[in-house]
């Protein structure tokens, strides 16, 4: 931590950028409550009424800076409760596949053999069904609730998770440090702890944010599908979905939540680059 900051003065601009997108978009979903406008369901004026851009649209108190959504909702308001829900889904769905995908990843390449195969052989099996068909699928059977939706979508991603982790951790396994600690007699969960662990967080960090951002891009295509996020809860893929008709009338709105998405993605993928820079070489366990 103590050259972090160091490493943040030096650190391009691109990525600079990206930790100001990022921060912004976490401030403005931990304070949603406090600085929307309006409340999250609220109706405030008629459907898709301009907003800043048009000086003869109606004039709200408080203003609706971005207009009204197809039922006249703020869509200011929208996107700040939408920031929470969609994001805050996405952080808790990534740390549950990692959690499921790196705990599995390690013990597969740490005791190698049947384990190594049969969990193999088993995410292979998943990963060879194409994800959005079998999340569509999952959950017209299940349901989307929230809970359920996490656990679906943290379950098909730790798929992902598990190959790399397996594929860095067998890499760092075979170091003659590792095989010290075994020497020693160390214990298998010592080893991973404190041997292979340490070695493989960089990478898995970057390929935290990564998965961030397709876990975050897959919520929104669910909620555009209707599977997702349920309304009257405000998501910036179901706002999309519910303002898509105003495109073929010339109106902007449903080209804002899009925005908002393609902003937060382009801000971690910088993030994500310059850690990757930084981080690029294993280092020696100690």
């Amino acid at each position: 931590m103590h050259n972090f900051w160091p490493a943040l003065i030096r650190a391009p601009m691109s990525a600079k950028i990206g930790i100001l997108i990022i921060a912004f978009n976490l401030l403005a979903a931990v304070f949603a409550p406090f600085i929307a406008p309006y409340g999250e369901t609220q109706t405030v004026g008629a459907p898709w009424e301009n907003g800043f851009w048009d000086a003869s649209a109606p004039q709200h108190n408080p203003p609706t800076l971005l207009g009204t959504d197809h039922i006249g909702r703020d869509i200011l308001t929208r996107l700040l409760y939408g920031a929470r829900n969609t994001i805050g889904i996405a952080l808790v769905t990534t740390f549950l596949a990692f959690a499921v995908g790196m705990s599995l990843g390690f013990l597969a390449a740490t005791l190698r053999g049947w384990v190594d195969q049969v969990l193999s052989r088993s995410f292979e099996v998943i990963m060879a069904i194409p994800t959005l068909i079998f999340a569509l699928m999952i959950l017209s059977v299940l349901g989307t609730e929230i809970h359920v939706l996490i656990v679906v979508i943290a379950l098909l991603d730790s798929t992902r998770v598990f190959r790399i982790s397996r594929a860095i951790a067998m890499d760092v396994e075979i170091m003659e440090y590792v095989e010290v600690s075994k020497l020693r007699g160390e214990g298998l969960w010592w080893i991973i702890r404190r041997e292979i662990m340490p070695n493989t967080l960089p990478p898995l960090v970057a390929e935290f944010g990564l998965r961030f951002c397709f876990v975050f891009l897959f919520i929104a295509a669910l909620s555009f599908l209707g599977l997702g996020i349920q309304p009257p809860s405000a998501d910036w893929g179901s706002m999309v979905r519910e303002n898509a008709q105003g495109i073929a009338f010339g109106i902007v709105i449903p080209l804002i939540p899009a925005a908002a998405i393609a902003f937060l993605t382009v801000g971690v993928n910088l993030v994500v680059d310059w850690f990757l820079q930084l981080t690029s070489s294993i280092r020696p366990g100690r």
